[in-house]
């Protein structure tokens, strides 16, 4: 298929049936469901040890790279972080730059990017390219030329001034394209908004927290757990007028059912970190979400994390799986693996919760997830007092909480196999040290109020992840593979039964359905890009962007592990706290990462390439 054929006449459900077509993959997530499953099968665990670097491609940006290329038809789209310039390749004449954007942004969105400057990715459709900036301009592109047709403003300022940046990948839904914002550690209220595809208009815009106008909530029809949410569930969790600076920022990635005509994602941390100043559950933050996709009005909403006292973020994503057997029924189901440590399976059209495990047996600030419909505590975690920073107290230490602040998996995305029923899981085997202190809001100032330090799972193989296979059925692990560093690449799993992965050292990785090693390969730099495959004229590729950075990597890509810049970020966060000597403060820069990941600077370097194998004829 030639770029000619998939222009204006494509777009809204046709780009189901693109994405349906193996041979492109026309969405960052792989499809509406987020399976990230390819049913492509010229590679396959038989020859997979034969793969090759076929050719790659240079982004010229020295910072985390997260997200993937998009490939529709003859056409390859590779985009980059801040300053997120976009490249259109020519997949039949050497990878040759058809067209290449670099918007012109304030460089003050720079330093209020919480955990690097990444960017997860462009979208397709309607035979446009959007780009969702730093600065969070959301912009569409030509596909043939790069000409901007439309760009407009997400956020309320585009300068930093207000704390906003834009990180997410942008999805096309029907006729609209919906991205979301991030800034939790500013104080941004975080909302989903949707704008009309064909001219950037806005069609509608979801809050997270807030009046039921503003979070589009029908306190009678809108469920959590099966019973309607009532009247101001958007504020009457927060005390005053704190939830108009509440977080629940909307970074991660969206997720479509076109059956239900439902989306979904979640929702990240309350503002500040420090749970003391913000009393009550803290409703709509850490929560997942089912929105109908033409109004935006929510179905239904399962609070993970209430009253989150741990940075435990809720935007990891949605994956939607059909038939999957539990109580000896087949469900449509989504499964979650949050920041939390628990994997979830719901019933997606009705938000029952049928599994609560944990997916990393390190997970030790709650036991578990009440499963009791008759308990008054029924969806809720058993919170364990010595790991509860509300608890122990504002300037309290609390020490040996399991998981750390970025979770037993941050955003990157899981993959599923229909064929095998598994769910494919990079994860953080990290815990940490949590003291949260008082904090002021300014706007665009930060608004954290915790300082953190992390390190890897104690009494445990030593090292910082492991990637592994789940069972959403049964809420149990199926194998696992450690690995010295978090797992912080997005998964490939493929119909010729290999599945991919990076790693923060740089390997690209493939695995048998059992675990087995059957190939790697060291790119350039730490890998934090999601795995991707498509095939061109008769043959199959995978491809994946290396580029350390991102909130393991920011140690590396901000230049943290100097103590004069630990120092500089310590002054510019922690509103005029003391961190202690230089070692301690370089240990808890970067919101406590740079100490647990100090050791990835042996053993890889800033970087910024596309890298594309193949197994040659």
């Amino acid at each position: 298929m030639t770029l000619s054929l998939v222009g204006g006449a494509f777009a809204n459900d046709d780009l189901q049936t693109l994405s349906s077509d193996a041979k492109n993959w026309a969405m960052q997530t792989g499809d509406y469901a987020n399976t990230r499953y390819s049913k492509l099968k010229k590679i396959t665990k038989d020859n997979v040890k034969n793969l090759q670097v076929a050719w790659t491609f240079s982004t010229g940006v020295l910072r985390g790279h997260e997200g993937g290329p998009l490939v529709v038809g003859d056409v390859m789209y590779v985009h980059a972080p801040y300053p997120n310039t976009v490249y259109a390749l020519d997949l039949n004449n050497d990878g040759r730059i058809l067209w290449r954007y670099e918007p012109r942004q304030d460089p003050n969105v720079i330093p209020i990017m919480c955990c690097d400057t990444v960017n997860r990715g462009v979208a397709y459709g309607d035979g446009k390219i959007f780009l969702y900036q730093a600065d969070t301009t959301l912009v569409a592109l030509d596909a043939k030329t790069g000409a901007v047709a439309w760009s407009v403003k997400n956020g309320e300022a585009a300068d930093g001034s207000k704390g906003e940046s834009g990180t997410s990948a942008p999805v096309v839904i029907k006729d609209k394209v919906l991205v979301g914002v991030s800034g939790g550690e500013f104080g941004v209220r975080g909302h989903l908004t949707a704008y009309n595809i064909k001219d950037g208009k806005q069609a509608w815009r979801a809050y997270s927290m807030g009046s039921d106008k503003e979070t589009l909530i029908d306190p009678q029809k809108t469920t959590a757990l099966g019973k309607p949410v009532g009247p101001d569930s958007g504020t009457n969790t927060w005390e005053g007028d704190q939830w108009k600076i509440g977080g629940g920022t909307t970074w991660g990635w969206y997720s479509y059912d076109p059956k239900l005509n439902l989306i979904y994602y979640g929702t990240g941390n309350p503002s500040t970190w420090n749970p003391n100043q913000r009393p009550g559950d803290n409703k709509w933050s850490m929560t997942i979400m089912a929105r109908d996709a033409d109004t935006g009005m929510a179905k239904w909403l399962y609070q993970m994390t209430p009253h989150d006292e741990w940075d435990y973020d809720g935007v990891n994503e949605m994956i939607l799986a059909d038939g999957i057997k539990i109580d000896g029924k087949d469900r449509d189901v989504l499964v979650h693996f949050d920041r939390n440590g628990f994997a979830y399976t719901m019933d997606r059209a009705t938000g029952e919760l049928l599994v609560a495990k944990k997916y990393d047996p390190a997970v030790n600030w709650a036991t578990e997830v009440d499963m009791d419909k008759s308990s008054k505590t029924y969806g809720r975690p058993k919170v364990v007092d010595k790991y509860s920073t509300q608890a122990q107290g504002e300037d309290t230490n609390t020490t040996g909480i399991c998981p750390a602040a970025l979770g037993t998996k941050d955003q990157q995305p899981a993959a599923y196999s229909p064929k095998t029923k598994l769910f494919y899981v990079p994860t953080n085997h990290v815990c940490m040290d949590y003291e949260p202190y008082k904090v002021s809001y300014t706007a665009g100032q930060p608004y954290v109020g915790a300082t953190v330090s992390m390190y890897p799972a104690p009494n445990s193989h030593g090292g910082m992840g492991n990637f592994i296979a789940w069972d959403a059925a049964k809420g149990e692990i199926v194998w696992s593979i450690p690995e010295q560093f978090s797992v912080w690449s997005g998964a490939l799993a493929t119909d010729g039964d290999v599945v991919f992965y990076g790693t923060l050292e740089g390997y690209l990785k493939a695995v048998d359905k059992n675990g087995k090693e059957l190939y790697k390969f060291k790119t350039p730099s730490g890998i934090i890009g999601n795995v991707t495959t498509y095939e061109h004229k008769g043959k199959q590729y995978v491809a994946v962007l290396s580029g350390v950075g991102g909130w393991a990597g920011i140690g590396l890509a901000a230049g943290l592990l100097e103590a004069k810049n630990a120092a500089a970020w310590h002054g510019a966060v922690d509103q005029g706290r003391a961190q202690g000597d230089e070692t301690k403060s370089v240990g808890t820069a970067g919101l406590g990462a740079v100490g647990g990941y100090a050791g990835l600077a042996d053993y890889t370097t800033l970087g910024g390439q596309l890298t594309v194998f193949t197994v040659p004829e």
